[in-house]
């Protein structure tokens, strides 16, 4: 593990950081039935729209307070916000409005809060300025908000009862996956916020203007009797921190990741303790041997290669490690937010930046894993390159990616051997 170095750049001229309101835009959509509402400029949520449209091929819902510069500091948005939730409520009926900021009103200083008291419409808020944070941090403060304002209080807890809390880059198969691995200790699992049913890459009836899957609000009121609480990824814990204290006697297990086969194991021992039981289940011993296996094919490959990796902090974490197990060596990690877990990072060099930190180190490294932003990099300077994170505009079935527990780890050491492999064919022609 490399000690994190700060980009010292005036500007960035190569970015991937992600902004809040992003994150905040996917964490709605993981509600049923629940029209996201951003406040703020029209073209922030145009961008935003556009942005996961592409990159989940898939209709996305959201709605605007469309604020101008004149209309924020002659009247301050109020007026703005309470006219956009009367239209989303009589048009589209939703069962949750999400109302969160992008940076115009927040540099104002609009009280959401005070507003959001005299709106009878069911809704939740969120403060989300663009000018802070990143998509991780986003995400996590619409999970606190949704807990803190819609969650009841309990002091019983339900044996059976689960819940997950995911970071944000997760794509919608994986917190799938995560779903059925827990559940098939024996639980039933609820995620917040849960895109594997609204994102998920199905065939619906028809075009809904609302989220269409995901948590429904009646069982986001009731996740404080659940016996269990798993959350995935640093930017989550102030979530489960939140959940717990609805109910004190819940119990609560961190995970800095779900990627390779060591933090799966860590999953795996947890549930096997809190049921009481001596053995996993048969079908995760078996993907177990079958990550060992790709471990061991993926090593001739990935031992001879050098990987740089460009993430959001959780999902970097998870990548490098998956890699470092099979004997990847990742020469740099690059993330475009600060974050504690950045620490635990397996990388020679784990840089807060862009890529323009990538700069001048070509000759470091060989395969370049990141998300659509990388591909002109790699191609210009001829490494192997595998597509990961948000955006990925040139591929489908982004919905589809699994990286995480046995089996997913087994399916990414395969495509970065077999891109590594790709590679060292092509300088040797």
């Amino acid at each position: 593990m490399g000690r994190v170095e700060k980009s010292k750049a005036p500007l960035q001229i190569n970015p991937v950081k992600l902004s809040q309101p992003m994150g905040a835009t996917l964490a709605f959509l993981g509600v049923d039935r629940c029209m996201p509402l951003m406040h703020g400029g029209q073209g922030c949520a145009s961008f935003t729209k556009v942005y996961f449209t592409r990159h989940f091929n898939e209709p996305i819902a959201l709605q605007t307070t469309a604020v101008t510069d004149v209309v924020a500091v002659l009247d301050g948005g109020d007026y703005s916000i309470v006219e956009a939730v009367k239209n989303v409520s009589s048009k589209a009926d939703p069962d949750l409005i999400g109302l969160y900021t992008s940076g115009l009103p927040e540099t104002k200083g609009d009280d959401i809060q005070r507003v959001a008291k005299h709106i009878s419409s069911p809704l939740v808020y969120a403060n989300t300025p663009d000018y802070s944070g990143g998509i991780e941090s986003g995400w996590a403060a619409v999970c606190c908000a949704l807990i803190q304002q819609l969650c009841h209080s309990s002091t019983t807890t339900d044996a059976k009862k689960a819940v997950l809390l995911p970071h944000v880059s997760m794509q919608p198969l994986e917190v799938e996956r995560i779903k059925e691995f827990i559940t098939s200790f024996g639980y039933e699992v609820l995620a917040l916020p849960d895109l594997s049913t609204s994102l998920d890459g199905h065939l619906g009836e028809k075009q809904a203007a609302l989220s269409s899957g995901g948590i429904g609000v009646a069982q986001i009121e009731s996740l404080a009797d659940a016996a269990l609480v798993l959350s995935v990824g640093d930017s989550m814990r102030s979530c489960a921190e939140t959940l717990q204290r609805k109910n004190p006697h819940m119990r609560w297990h961190h995970f800095a990741h779900l990627g390779g086969l060591l933090a799966t194991d860590a999953l795996a021992e947890v549930l096997i303790h809190e049921k009481g039981s001596t053995m996993p289940p048969a079908q995760v011993q078996r993907w177990r041997k079958r990550l060992q296996d790709a471990m061991l094919d993926a090593h001739f490959s990935l031992g001879q290669t050098n990987f740089a990796v460009v993430a959001e902090p959780d999902h970097l974490a998870s990548l490098c490690q998956t890699l470092y197990e099979a004997g990847g060596r990742v020469k740099y990690a690059v993330s475009p937010t600060d974050s504690e877990v950045l620490q635990q990072v397996h990388a020679e060099h784990v840089i807060v930046g862009d890529l323009g930190s990538l700069d001048g180190k070509e000759e470091h490294y060989s395969v370049l894993v990141g998300n659509f932003h990388c591909a002109s990099m790699a191609h210009r300077l001829g490494k192997g390159y595998v597509t990961r994170g948000f955006p990925n505009w040139e591929e489908v079935g982004n919905q589809l990616k699994d990286d995480l527990l046995y089996a997913g780890g087994a399916f990414f050491l395969h495509e970065c051997a077999n891109a590594a492999t790709l590679q060292r064919e092509q300088v040797h022609k």
